[in-house]
């Protein structure tokens, strides 16, 4: 592929004495001042399907149709998958020098922010190339002093597969108990900064582009005293910087809480069930440094919150972003954007609020992928034990429908109680994977029988059905633990996505993904009218027959942010293919003859409307 190098100073490069490249051959693009673009016809193999929201994605059926010969006998088909899977993983984090243990605080008490915290994310935040690895600490309740407490760490990735700690030096070191972060560029300068959830005060922290990092929470407008979770980054008001939804759980104070005992009257982890919700809330970015919190002004709240889990994209296609939360024990929901700044909250007639069979469920992750190639990303939620992990399969306008039995994803989950997960193509061959990270909220061994630490799951699709593959995917995946946040990232660049888990109370992993990799490509997307960070960019990859769409978002799994790239499996092929970018300011780039096995940055053109 020979490539045209374009360079422009853009609003984000401008603010730095940048000067920025743009790779593409050809290039097409349109900017309509409603949002539409103009493609040229016989774009790609796929026809374009227009779904009763009036938006196009690419029409692609899983090869040979999914779920298609389900009468084929199913012991025939476990044994086909697992003898194809080629994913395998391995823990490096002693050699790699990421020596973190989450402190969760544990205490006799039993204190409810013990079962659920842990959280992690990827930033580059030196810009150097090499993705960085941050992880927000818990510690004791109890504790007077803070030199009693454990410490947040960042470990700077040095680009030979180690890490070094780096977090006193950054002045990225938080006093509160950390439970999850978000990480994007909400200033638009080119530096990632940071937001972590805490039990208690959050704290968003600004990165000022020299290695370091300061506490902009107050100047910010940021006033969140409550039990935050979860959060994600999305321009909710497409005004092309980045606004913040943060998932709120429950009213509970750890220094003064609510005694919960067991049936002999000991300490128990309270049950959510008791605990009554709190709202969520939503800092609009003004763009000056500051944000106004409109949660329930702009329609982003509704009953019955107990919010951990939460992913901000366009989910029906209509190109405006939409927000789900998955809730604990409560119905979820789905904040449809109405195009003008407002939501309206439409789970349950959307099919995704329960379980297929009408239940509520607790709720914990979510994974974010289009697992049946249909051009609407699809939804993998994470339970508690005794009750299945749920896959929405994505309909598009007709909305979702709970495939987990059908796809094989019920019965593998059932003893388990799982909270991270990512859903991404780790080996490359086309389809998608599920990561789960698993582990009980306290030691119910006498009293169920339960598993309290547990293994961490992998799950492949063949186009039909899901198998679990974590026999064969490496050692870590035969150790009990207790599984929280995930984040994924080619943190050693080699093209594939490699993973980053927190357990609690032991060593964090750092699984570097060993897979017998096909062709893929990867793409950073660096906004200029859009956010910088490309939240909300669509991304659509065409080769041959094979079509695949997926979007970036904010948020998915749990309490994590990943590095902010998307990754295409090819399979076998090697042959050029054909990429059309949809960025959120409603600019559509399109480039023939992209070689494969190759990471592209690619920025936002200044394309005139047309």
């Amino acid at each position: 592929m020979s490539h045209v190098l374009l360079c422009r100073t853009g609003r984000a490069a401008a603010r730095r004495g940048l000067v920025v490249l743009l790779l593409v051959v050809p290039v097409v693009h349109g900017c309509g001042p409603d949002g539409s673009s103009d493609l040229p016809d016989g774009s790609g193999a796929a026809a374009a399907v227009r779904s009763t929201d009036g938006a196009d994605r690419p029409a692609s059926k899983p090869r040979g149709g999914l779920f298609a010969d389900l009468d084929l006998d199913d012991n025939e088909k476990q044994e086909t998958a697992a003898a194809g899977s080629r994913l395998a993983f391995s823990d490096v984090h002693s050699e790699a020098g990421i020596e973190f243990v989450y402190d969760n605080g544990a205490s006799p008490r039993k204190l409810m922010p013990e079962s659920t915290s842990g959280g992690a994310a990827w930033i580059d935040y030196d810009q150097d190339g090499w993705p960085d690895l941050f992880f927000p600490q818990g510690g004791s309740f109890e504790a007077t002093s803070w030199d009693d407490q454990p410490k947040d760490e960042l470990f700077r990735n040095l680009g030979d597969g180690r890490f070094a700690s780096v977090a006193q030096a950054c002045r990225l070191v938080d006093v509160e108990f950390g439970h999850g972060v978000a990480v994007a560029d909400f200033d638009n300068d080119g530096f990632d900064d940071v937001y972590v959830c805490n039990v208690g005060p959050d704290v968003l922290y600004l990165n000022m582009g020299d290695g370091t990092f300061i506490d902009v929470t107050e100047p910010a407008g940021i006033d969140n005293g409550r039990w935050s979770s979860s959060a994600a980054w999305g321009d909710l008001d497409r005004d092309g910087d980045l606004d913040l939804y943060v998932c709120n759980y429950v009213d509970y104070d750890p220094r003064n809480p609510l005694p919960c005992v067991d049936e002999n009257s000991n300490p128990a982890t309270c049950n959510p069930t008791e605990m009554a919700g709190v709202p969520n809330v939503c800092y609009f970015n003004n763009g000056d440094g500051t944000f106004v919190e409109e949660a329930d002004a702009r329609g982003l709240n509704a009953d019955g919150s107990k919010s951990l889990g939460i992913v901000i994209a366009d989910l029906n296609g209509d190109q405006v972003p939409d927000v789900y939360v998955a809730n604990d024990t409560t119905a979820n929901h789905l904040f449809f954007g109405q195009g003008d700044g407002t939501f309206v909250e439409s789970a349950i007639a959307m099919g995704c609020a329960l379980s297929g069979l009408g239940q509520y469920q607790a709720s914990m992750g979510i994974g974010f992928g289009d697992y049946d190639r249909n051009g609407y990303p699809d939804l993998y939620l994470t339970h508690f034990t005794t009750d299945s992990n749920t896959l929405y399969q994505n309909l598009g306008a007709a909305g979702f429908t709970d495939e987990t039995r059908q796809s094989g994803l019920h019965q593998p989950t059932l003893q388990y109680l799982a909270f991270g997960t990512v859903m991404a193509d780790f080996d490359a061959n086309g389809w998608q994977d599920l990561f789960v990270a698993n582990g009980h909220i306290d030691d119910f061994r006498k009293r169920t029988g339960a598993l309290w630490h547990m293994p961490p799951q992998m799950f492949a699709f063949d186009g039909y059905r899901w198998h679990e593959a974590s026999s064969t995917a490496g050692a870590y995946f035969e150790r009990p633990l207790l599984g929280r946040a995930v984040a994924s990232c080619d943190y050693d660049r080699d093209g594939d996505l490699d993973l980053a888990v927190v357990h609690q109370n032991d060593a964090a992993g750092l699984l570097r993904n060993d897979a017998e990799l096909g062709h893929w490509l990867q793409f950073e997307l660096i906004g200029e009218e859009s956010n910088r960070s490309g939240l909300g960019a669509v991304v659509t990859v065409e080769q041959g027959e094979l079509v695949l769409t997926q979007e970036l978002p904010g948020g998915t799994s749990y309490c994590a942010s990943h590095e902010p790239v998307l990754f295409f499996g090819l399979g076998e092929s090697d042959q050029p293919c054909r990429v059309t970018v949809r960025w959120p300011s409603g600019c559509v780039q399109v480039l023939s003859d992209v070689s494969t096995d190759e990471k592209m940055t690619l920025f936002e053109s200044q394309a005139e409307p047309t």
